[in-house]
């Protein structure tokens, strides 16, 4: 059975938290779910490729880029490296590029939009800390629920 977001908020009303951002969805998967995993990055892709090449376990990585779309943080070959790893998601609060690659990928990506300019490469940011966009407060550990309806956060696993 497919996941629907939408069954989620009619069976767990405020347990369930949207978040409220226009996402862009990209990959050949049409939902996913799994606990959180986070990075907080503005316009630097390092820190995130560095986490992502560790096993994904079915977490879902959630990326606060500060909403820039100005550069990309994340691509066709970290997108490979996001599949190949075990990782259920990624959730970018920023751009991402090679959109049509990504597209046709056996992935599943929620971001801002696309842009064709690369992100610097210093390895500035923070992993493993509580980040918030789109009115909801994303924590390692917590829980998150996508669809083509949207994103939802939880504390606890609600289809346990």
């Amino acid at each position: 059975m497919a996941l629907k977001t939408a069954d989620l908020v009619d069976a767990h009303g405020e347990a369930v938290r949207f978040c409220e951002l226009p996402f862009t969805k990209l990959g050949r998967r049409r939902s996913f779910h799994g606990p959180i995993a986070t990075v907080r990055c503005f316009e630097d892709n390092a820190l995130l490729k560095a986490e992502l090449q560790k096993p994904g376990e079915g977490r879902v990585m959630v990326v606060d880029g500060g909403g820039s779309t100005r550069c990309a943080l994340l691509g066709d070959q970290i997108a490979m490296i996001l599949r190949d790893n075990g990782w259920a998601g990624i959730v970018i609060n920023g751009s991402v590029r090679d959109s049509t690659e990504i597209d046709n990928m056996d992935v599943a990506v929620f971001c801002l939009g696309v842009s064709p300019k690369k992100s610097s490469k210093d390895g500035a940011g923070k992993a493993g800390t509580v980040v918030h966009f789109g009115g909801v407060e994303f924590r390692p550990g917590a829980f998150a629920y996508a669809d083509r309806d949207g994103l939802l956060v939880s504390d606890e696993n609600v289809l346990a």
